[in-house]
């Protein structure tokens, strides 16, 4: 996967992410891609964009949409971005849950995945982290059989 998604762009971090299904994995809910690179308008608000838009459905039958967004190494998420996405959520998925993420690079095989949720603190609105996770990608090739049982064991 990685010779066809080189790099640590937010392209690359979008693709890897959807290929190892790391949404499904760090939220527990079964998510699908439905859309990416977004660009409409909102009233009110103006012109938006969002990298990704999933839907979800957890083993309750809960609907959640989930807007990400993605960021080369370095850059920061605003509270401003991750506003647009709850107005857009609430607009076009007024009957799911909407669950802010954003990923990110932490190296070349390292992402950082973040559930964001605006928070009013004296009167001032401020950007929170909900849950924060981090995962190393690596080929099958670099985990062991026995480390692979490890983690079998672990979840019995």
């Amino acid at each position: 996967m990685r010779h066809y998604a080189p790099g640590t762009d937010e392209q690359a971090l979008l693709t890897r992410a959807r290929y190892n299904r790391l949404v499904d994995i760090f939220t527990g809910i079964t998510c699908y891609s439905i859309q990416n690179h977004l660009r409409t308008t909102i009233s009110d608000i103006g012109q938006v964009e969002v990298d990704e838009i999933y839907v979800g459905i957890n083993k309750r039958g809960t609907h959640f949409v989930l807007p990400c967004q993605a960021k080369s190494p370095g850059d920061k998420f605003g509270i401003v971005q991750v506003m647009q996405d709850m107005a857009l959520c609430q607009g076009r998925y007024p009957n799911a849950i909407c669950k802010p993420i954003a990923l990110q690079f932490t190296d070349e095989n390292g992402v950082a995945i973040l559930e964001l949720a605006i928070r009013e603190e004296n009167e001032i609105l401020k950007l929170s982290i909900v849950e924060e996770k981090h995962y190393e990608l690596v080929p099958r090739s670099q985990i062991s059989d026995a480390e692979l049982r490890m983690l079998m064991e672990s979840e019995l």
